[in-house]
């Protein structure tokens, strides 16, 4: 049975997730959001034996560990028998300088290493074609074999023997054997030499990488893992930030609720930048900011959406995979999202606040200047002519639209910032000008969104119910952390949305019910909140538990099962492995107070 016990590969152009017995069960190639040739997590519903997988079908073999290469993105599993023999499994995606720029193929590296006794294996390469709905056709060559895909084809150089990898036919291993899986190109060199040079190389460039993280002292090795983590799920190419690698992993059980994420939320994205440069690795906002420029000029005068593609294809229409049956057989699974053609408002204030950091930071080549401020007011007007406007909120509730007070804090925060900037760039006219709109927008949201039967602020202008976003708002400096009216918000969440450890995003029926799963990155929202607000004790009890629930190599979805403590929704999730670097780097003990 599948499961997100799943480990994350990748280089910034593709990558792939891995079980713990070894086997490739997702990789969309050559790009994040390409047709899967790896899909078996998404169980393909052709006739005949089951593909869409590259595994190592091991003699009497059973799983003994599987781990990251300490501080990298390189996978490894072991695997042994009863008899003693062993194998060890390495993945990765090449990812390092050459010739003055980052060399990051869309290829994945497999090295298989014999480390005890006289192990019989069988190499099993079996890709799809059409999102599930046929096995890529094999063309043999002297030492490879191309498989033909929806996309490109996709080129298997090895030093295995090529019959036995065609027949899956078992054989010894003595030694190791490489597999190189990308570009249907013909490589420089023996598979193993270059299978051993990129692992080193790559395995040097993590290194380097995260020795630059500024880590806080506790949970490092968490906040290690959820950098590395957002770093994959940012495109080299343009700038861009997937929600997630998956698509239609559904969000509880038989619930319908399965979306496409491999794409980039404007809003999400963020949250991501924000971690990251929490963390000092400010190249990721770089990118994402040129990302974001380039959307601002595409719209021109057209609303601002709040998902585009990978390359900025502001069309994402939805269709369904009639190829695969879904995860644990629960379809349907969606490609693209409608998403795009929703109004979200809080759009405006993510696209604001991800570019905010590029004026204040002295470290950048490239700091962001009048022109990108110019470029971002834009963005402001249209805070201000929306923050009162119904939408689809955060939560992108499909059926209905009212003023959300997360959307409208979201267009105070675009005003707040643009203000600050101009302070920055000693534009006293337009600073005085964008403090006086926020401040503006700040009284509507503290008359129209505070419910005084509720004690706490409402997710709507007016209305009467909860959600989880109302715990950012001390985060995004809307109130005070000492404000009254933050803690009986706090309060009034907790006796709403709380089940058990987690919270629900909220409790109201949408189009397809209630929520079953609490949201991940909710619960560590709240931690937020009790730390800011001095609980400081509690939020670490609680932070504790949700880290218990990290799958074996420290990865998260988007929810989990208040019940059974199980994983759902698509994984990695962004959202959640920003909130394992938000409250770790909140909560942690100062490296000057820990000795």
């Amino acid at each position: 049975m599948n499961t997100l016990d799943l480990g994350l590969i990748g280089n910034c152009r593709t990558n792939a997730l891995i079980n713990r017995d070894g086997a490739i069960v997702w990789w969309c190639y050559p790009y994040f959001d390409s047709d899967p040739l790896c899909c078996s997590l998404l169980e393909p519903t052709a006739e005949g034996p089951p593909f869409g997988m590259i595994d190592v079908p091991f003699d009497g073999g059973t799983r003994v560990s599987q781990s990251y290469d300490t501080n990298s993105a390189i996978l490894v599993t072991r695997l042994a028998d009863a008899a003693g023999n062993a194998i060890e499994v390495i993945d990765f995606a090449p990812r390092f300088e050459l010739h003055g720029r980052m060399f990051s193929p869309s290829m994945l590296v497999r090295i298989i290493r014999c480390i005890a006794g006289r192990p019989r294996i069988a190499i099993r390469v079996r890709p799809a074609s059409g999102h599930g709905e046929k096995r890529a056709t094999p063309r043999v060559g002297a030492h490879h074999i191309s498989y033909a895909s929806t996309n490109q084809a996709m080129r298997l150089t090895t030093d295995a023997s090529i019959s036995a990898v065609l027949d899956e036919r078992p054989f010894f291993l003595s030694g190791s054997v490489t597999l190189l899986m990308g570009p249907d190109e013909t490589v420089d060199g023996s598979p193993a030499e270059i299978g051993r040079a990129f692992h080193e190389n790559t395995c040097r460039y993590w290194h380097r990488w995260v020795r630059n993280l500024a880590v806080p002292f506790e949970w490092q090795e968490v906040v290690i893992r959820a950098a590395i983590t957002l770093k994959l799920n940012a495109f080299d190419d343009t700038g861009a930030i997937v929600a997630a690698v998956t698509t239609s992993i559904p969000e509880a059980p038989g619930s319908g609720r399965n979306w496409d994420y491999r794409h980039c939320w404007l809003r999400d994205a963020y949250f991501v930048v924000n971690a990251l440069n929490r963390l000092g690795a400010t190249s990721t906002m770089e990118k994402y900011l040129d990302y974001i420029l380039n959307i601002i000029a595409d719209t021109r005068d057209a609303p601002l959406q709040p998902v585009y593609g990978i390359r900025r294809e502001a069309l994402l229409e939805e269709s369904i995979a009639p190829g695969l049956g879904g995860y644990r057989g629960m379809g349907p699974v969606r490609i693209g999202n409608l998403a795009y053609l929703q109004i979200q408002n809080d759009v405006f204030g993510a696209a604001v606040l991800a570019s905010t950091h590029a004026f204040f930071d002295e470290r950048l080549e490239r700091p962001a200047d009048r022109r990108i401020f110019n470029d971002l007011e834009r963005l402001g007007h249209q805070a201000v002519l929306n923050y009162n406007v119904p939408d689809a909120g955060i939560w992108e509730l499909r059926g209905v639209k009212r003023v959300h007070t997360f959307s409208s804090v979201m267009c105070w925060a675009a005003c707040d910032r643009l203000a600050s900037i101009a302070r920055r760039l000693g534009l006293l006219e337009r600073a005085t000008f964008w403090a006086a709109q926020a401040e503006s927008i700040h009284a509507v949201i503290c008359a129209a969104a505070w419910n005084e039967a509720l004690g706490s602020f409402a997710s709507t202008f007016g209305g009467d119910r909860l959600d989880a976003s109302l715990l950012l708002m001390v985060e995004l400096q809307f109130l005070a952390p000492d404000d009254k009216r933050f803690a009986r918000t706090v309060s009034a969440i907790e006796k709403h949305l709380r089940r058990g450890d987690f919270l629900l995003r909220y409790d109201e029926e949408d189009d397809f019910g209630k929520p079953e799963t609490a949201f991940l990155v909710c619960t560590l929202w709240w931690i937020l909140a009790l730390a800011q607000m001095g609980q400081t004790e509690r939020a670490r009890e609680l932070f504790k538990k949700v880290l218990a629930h990290r799958n074996h190599l420290g990865l998260l979805s988007e929810d989990v099962s208040s019940e059974t403590g199980e994983q759902w929704g698509n994984f990695p999730q962004t959202y959640s492995m920003v909130g394992l670097i938000q409250c770790a780097m909140r909560l942690s003990i100062a490296w000057d107070d820990a000795f």
